[in-house]
């Protein structure tokens, strides 16, 4: 296979893997429950955990569980973590049991959304991608996940059984920091913050990726380096992609009225949007540094064919005197004063 075709393969690979609307529910009304990604998780799982500044409790629920608060004390705070979102029946009584519009339901189990917040009467809900970068693959990996909170409760759901929030939990446990002080606003930041931290480290594994390559050329500037250069554009074009619409989202976020965000908590959120362009740049200076690395592969290929021509000028220059004289020599002419001279051999 040529490397034009595998550019095309490549291309078509990642327009599929694009965080583009897919319309699975074309003539049903608005909030149809349809999920159009890819079950990742026998059975879902729900995490509760309900917490206060002086004491926690966390549990596991089985689905079959009726989701329903279990608290009516209003300085106690629940957090419901769903992992799995092809349950349809599912989502839609946590739909009801808390009274969740009916387009965040249907925007929660449509994984092809672009990152979002949105108000309602009831409660904020912010859309957003986790992003892991695959090592062996060498491609960014997303995974949607969507929060929702009013003032005593918080949901959040993922499409894997991963832990995406180990370290808030560990958080909670220890009872350190701010965020068994605070209100379901600042959990959701704590939240939104873990997931965007991670960017950072998907960053780090890129920009190790693109140091490994600039020594590549200068060692050994093989075209299977130029497929691994375009392939990580493609990566960053794709994160990109999702950062962009996460920008407008915390924007958003930091600038609502909403009744369930407190004036103490936007500060935090304004530096999650820091976070974000920051992100941003990063991502359009690796860009702009593999494009240099291409210039550099092109320089370095370009630089190995002058050596080559070089090497085949010198030869050229040796032997193209000699097959003149060889060719002057070998034609068959009788009157040829040199054929008889005795030292004529020694001075050809």
């Amino acid at each position: 296979m040529n490397q034009v075709s595998k550019f095309h393969i490549h291309t078509v690979q990642l327009l599929l893997k694009m965080p583009k609307k897919v319309r699975k529910n074309i003539g049903l009304p608005p909030g149809s429950l349809i999920f159009t990604g890819n079950r990742k998780v026998e059975d879902v799982r729900i995490h509760h955990v309900l917490f206060s500044e002086a004491s926690i409790e966390e549990q596991i629920w089985q689905k079959d569980k009726a989701i329903q608060t279990q608290t009516t004390d209003e300085s106690r705070i629940e957090w419901f973590d769903i992992r799995g979102l092809h349950d349809m029946a599912l989502i839609e009584s946590i739909g009801q049991a808390f009274e969740i519009h009916p387009l965040v339901l249907e925007d929660m189990v449509d994984v092809r959304q672009r990152p979002k917040f949105e108000e309602y009467e009831t409660g904020d809900f912010i859309l957003l991608k986790a992003l892991h970068f695959n090592e062996e693959s060498g491609e960014i990996e997303s995974e949607q996940v969507s929060i929702y909170f009013n003032k005593q409760h918080i949901l959040s759901f993922q499409e894997n059984e991963n832990d995406l929030f180990a370290n808030i939990r560990k958080r909670l446990h220890t009872a350190k920091g701010k965020i068994r002080k605070r209100g379901t606003d600042y959990f959701a930041y704590a939240l939104l913050d873990s997931l965007i931290d991670n960017y950072y480290i998907v960053l780090d594994k890129i920009e190790k990726h693109i140091e490994q390559l600039e020594l590549d050329i200068q060692e050994n500037p093989t075209p299977s380096v130029k497929s691994k250069i375009h392939d990580l554009k493609q990566q960053l074009l794709f994160m990109r992609r999702l950062i962009v619409p996460l920008r407008e989202a915390i924007a958003r976020f930091s600038r609502s009225d909403s009744d369930f965000l407190s004036e103490s908590s936007v500060i935090f959120i304004r530096d999650l949007y820091d976070h974000i362009i920051q992100i941003t740049d990063t991502v359009e200076t690796y860009r702009d540094m593999l494009n240099g690395l291409h210039d550099l592969y092109l320089t370095e290929i370009g630089f190995q064919q002058n050596k080559v021509m070089q090497l085949l000028t010198l030869i050229t220059t040796i032997f193209v005197p000699l097959s003149f004289l060889a060719g002057l020599y070998g034609m068959n002419f009788d009157n040829m004063p040199e054929l008889h001279f005795r030292y004529g051999y020694f001075v050809l």
